[in-house]
């Protein structure tokens, strides 16, 4: 089982036929992803070749034919898509998940980083309002290993398993997921960490706690706002599986923006202390580094499997 992202998503590429589309694409379609069709009105009608390792596709070694489409909605009707993967720039981030949107897409992953936080309100708003679930923007995706893979998230760095991870930084997804390898996951969702994002910590709470395959829940924060406090107390009235978390930006001095997320800590208010604190007192374990997280979820596993036992 996964969450949001399965073998049978059918995914079109908005931005195929740029640079970074076309790199990501040929690099979803080796880790096995329905890649069904790019979109960009300029270019409908042509098809673009992707040589895919044979190890990876088992297709032979011959170049994949993937073809162009005008807009979402007719790629939607040619291919059954229920996916989109969003590549295009920040300028025209807005305009290309409002097109997803009005298709009736169910899922629009945007990768585009540097959209303007007005844009994102209003798209988001709007894919709401439609039905269409948004994760982003400025995220590197999400992965079901052994199954999909829908943005950036690198497909060699794990296996499928038992833990569900939500995260807002990109950076800290790779690290976890390496770091749990041999474990594996059922699903990987890099929310994004700008100050508006279409899919939050507690949609992917929901979804893990509602998804018989996800034993463990790893979520990870960052500093600024008060998503985590928010996400603390779902898991303290809704979440009955274990939860491990980490926030980052232990070290971050106080009233300095930084980061993506354009980060503000004031007083207690954001800090990874505070947040530390909220999750704890949710039954949350909060490791202190990456390193440490790890750690803790395979303690948690192991007691797990010997409640299971018993």
């Amino acid at each position: 089982m996964a969450i949001y992202l399965t073998k049978e998503s059918k995914v079109l590429v908005q931005g195929m036929t740029g640079s970074e589309g076309m790199k990501h694409t040929r690099r979803m379609l080796a880790a096995g992803t329905n890649v069904v069709g790019g979109v960009n009105p300029r270019k409908a009608g042509r098809t673009v070749d992707f040589d895919v390792p044979q190890c990876l596709k088992g297709l032979g070694g011959a170049p994949m034919a993937v073809p162009v489409f005008g807009t979402v909605a007719d790629g939607m009707r040619a291919t059954g898509a229920d996916v989109t993967v969003v590549f295009v720039p920040p300028a025209f981030a807005k305009a290309a998940v409002v097109e997803a949107a009005d298709a009736g897409i169910g899922l629009a992953v945007v990768i585009t980083e540097g959209i303007p936080v007005h844009d994102s309100v209003a798209f988001t708003t709007y894919a709401r309002e439609k039905g269409t679930r948004v994760v982003g923007p400025n995220c590197p995706g999400l992965i079901t290993p052994g199954q999909s893979n829908a943005g950036i998230i690198p497909a060699d760095i794990t296996k499928p398993g038992g833990i569900g991870l939500v995260s807002k930084s990109g950076t800290l997804t790779y690290q976890l997921m390496y770091e749990l390898r041999d474990i594996g996951f059922s699903t990987c969702v890099g929310i994004g960490g700008d100050p508006v994002v279409g899919t939050t910590h507690i949609d992917c709470l929901a979804a893990f706690q509602d998804d018989p395959d996800t034993e463990l829940i790893v979520l990870i924060g960052e500093i600024g706002g008060d998503a985590e406090e928010r996400a603390a107390a779902y898991v303290r009235e809704h979440v009955t599986k274990p939860v491990v978390g980490y926030i980052a930006g232990f070290t971050a001095p106080e009233g300095k923006t930084m980061g993506h997320a354009g980060a503000i800590v004031s007083g207690s208010s954001g800090t990874a202390q505070a947040k530390k604190q909220a999750l704890e007192a949710a039954g949350v374990s909060v490791g202190s580094t990456p390193t440490e997280t790890a750690k803790l979820v395979l303690a948690r596993l192991e007691e797990l499997l010997g409640e299971q036992r018993q």
